[in-house]
C-alpha cells in the first residue's frame, strides 16, 4: 500500500472520529436538544440544528425516505472517493479524499441512525448569519479547497515532455 493512500485513510478516520465524538458530545454531554443554543462568542454560537438535506439544508423535505436516498447517494460518493483515493498522486491529495470521505461518513451514520445531520456550528456577524454546519461539514469543504489548490500547483509536463499515468 501507497503510504499517500495510508495518510488518506488516516484523513478519513480522523475525520469520521472528531465528527463523531463533536455530535456525541453536542448530544449528549453539553444536551444541545435543550438549550437549542449557546452563545461561544460575539461570532460563534452552538446552535442545534436537525438537517434533513444535503449540504446547507439543500433538498429539504424530500419526504420520509429522503435520509435513505441521500445516504445511498453519499455512500456511491464514497466509493468513487476510495477509487480516487487508490489513484492519488501524492500525500496532500490523499488527506484531502481522505477528508472529503470521513465527513460524508460522519454525515451517513447521522443519517441512518436519525433520519437527519446533526449539525451545530453557527458562525456570524451582526445580521449577517452563515449556515448551520459540522465538523464533518467542515473537513469536506475544507478537504475540496485543499484538492483545487494542489490542482492549481501540480506540476504539468512541459512540451513535448510524455505526462506520467494521472498527468494531463
Amino acid at each position: 500500500m501507497k503510504p499517500s493512500i495510508r495518510w488518506g485513510i488516516v484523513s478519513a478516520l480522523l475525520v469520521l472520529a472528531a465528527d463523531q465524538g463533536s455530535k456525541y458530545w453536542i448530544l449528549h454531554v453539553l444536551d444541545l436538544p435543550d438549550l437549542r443554543q449557546v452563545v461561544l462568542l460575539p461570532v460563534l454560537n452552538l446552535t442545534y440544528v436537525q438537517n434533513q438535506g444535503v449540504t446547507f439544508g439543500l433538498l429539504n423535505g424530500l419526504g420520509s425516505w429522503s435520509h435513505f436516498v441521500l445516504a445511498g447517494i453519499a455512500l456511491v460518493v464514497v466509493v468513487a472517493l476510495g477509487i480516487w483515493l487508490r489513484r492519488a498522486e501524492n500525500t496532500l491529495m490523499a488527506v484531502s479524499i481522505g477528508a472529503i470521505a470521513g465527513g460524508a461518513v460522519g454525515n451517513v451514520i447521522d443519517r441512518l441512525r436519525y433520519g437527519w445531520v446533526v449539525d451545530f456550528i453557527h458562525a456570524h456577524i451582526g445580521d449577517w448569519s452563515w449556515y448551520v454546519f459540522n465538523v464533518a461539514d467542515a473537513a469536506i469543504v475544507c478537504g475540496v479547497a485543499l484538492l483545487v489548490v494542489e490542482g492549481q500547483f501540480r506540476r504539468r509536463p512541459a512540451e513535448g515532455e510524455v505526462p506520467r499515468h494521472g498527468q494531463a
